[in-house]
């Protein structure tokens, strides 16, 4: 059991854009941050990402798991070694594949091995639980957003952005009593964000991303494809949701016949779009929409998204707060609510009929 009051907790995180791990060290008792503390960066090599992406979709069982288990587990275990001080950790994975009303959810990484590798314990596959109780098993981030709007002192309703290989937003209201309370918040995957421009570099230039956003922001946006795109039902289905890496397999051919910078530009718009019509679901409007993951560092998406929202669009930065770290940090943050028994899915976060708890324990 981990002692009383806070605690440093050390998460991390690797996402579907696959550019490599973060991890970052949190100082809490599970309901406050009472300190951040220090972060780090792990990337993936091109080999290491051939090998997960080629398991993008797979189960459990198939030869390609196994192998990017090999590689997540390795870049994962070479990174956390670096810290010390931390008294548990929160390992997410790498999501391969995810069905919540289907076969589940599947995240590669086996957090008992790295609990023996560091010698703490680990919590991880957080989302199962919340699956097994009907949920959509994500997004996992918005208990610690709670927190985080709290931190920060803010007094109105936010929204918590990430761009990261898919969009997710976070509806916060800190005004309530707790994360779990009716009316604090509302959360879900909005749609794809950075994943189809980065395939459609990797395929047609070689490239792992378009950098800041340099490409598109030459590009002219066909908004035809734009309203083609939003056509799609995942859009006009009511929160919770949540959406797979390959979940829009035919958007890369809507942009097939268009250039380069057209096609980045327009990728970057129905990613914006796709926020703005999320956005119609919040229980009330917001003023700001903070911004944190990989795609706040493109600069045509910040102003895509600009142009699409009714609301300023700024970087989790202005209130302090480091947008590349943030997912990291909050498996750190949720790790604890694992430890103590506190839940970490709501229904208006994931569809879970009540309150939940996840995460399995693992000891060295």
């Amino acid at each position: 059991m981990l002692k009383g009051g806070p605690v440093w907790a050390l998460g991390a995180m690797s996402g579907t854009s696959l550019d490599g791990v973060d991890a970052a060290m949190v100082l809490t008792d599970g309901i406050s941050i009472l300190e951040f503390g220090p972060h780090a960066y792990r990337p993936y090599s091109a080999p290491e990402q051939e090998v997960i992406r080629a398991a993008f979709g797979a189960w459990p069982g198939d030869a390609a798991v196994a192998a990017a288990a090999d590689v997540v587990e390795t870049a994962h275990a070479e990174l956390l070694s670096r810290f010390s001080g931390a008294e548990v950790v929160g390992f997410h994975g790498q999501t391969l594949a995810h069905d919540p009303r289907g076969r589940g959810t599947h995240q590669a990484g086996n957090g008992a091995l790295l609990a023996e590798v560091l010698g703490l314990p680990v919590v991880w596959d957080f989302r199962s639980n919340d699956i097994t109780m009907g949920g959509q098993g994500a997004p996992l981030a918005p208990f610690f957003h709670f927190a985080c709007a709290r931190w920060a002192a803010l007094d109105q309703p936010v929204a918590f952005l990430n761009l990261g290989g898919v969009g997710n937003v976070t509806w916060v209201d800190p005004r309530q009593s707790g994360p779990e309370a009716h009316g604090a918040l509302m959360a879900f995957d909005t749609g794809p964000a950075n994943a189809p421009v980065n395939d459609l570099m990797l395929a047609r230039r070689g490239l792992a991303l378009d950098e800041g956003g340099a490409l598109a922001s030459v590009g002219r946006v066909d908004e035809d494809v734009v309203a083609q795109f939003l056509r799609q039902a995942y859009f006009y289905k009511m929160p919770p949701k949540s959406l797979d890496r390959n979940d829009f397999p035919a958007l890369s051919g809507l942009v097939a016949g268009l250039s380069d910078a057209d096609a980045a530009a327009t990728l970057l718009a129905c990613a914006a779009a796709a926020v703005a019509k999320g956005a119609e679901h919040f229980p009330t409007p917001v003023s700001r929409v903070l911004v944190c993951g990989g795609g706040r560092h493109n600069g045509a998406m910040m102003q895509a998204l600009s142009q699409r929202l009714p609301a300023d669009v700024q970087p989790v930065e202005m209130i302090g707060l480091n947008g590349d770290m943030l997912e990291a940090q909050a498996f750190a943050y949720l790790a604890v609510r694992v430890m103590r028994g506190l839940p970490t899915s709501a229904p208006l976060t994931t569809g879970v009929p009540a309150a939940v708890g996840g995460g399995q324990i693992s000891r060295p």
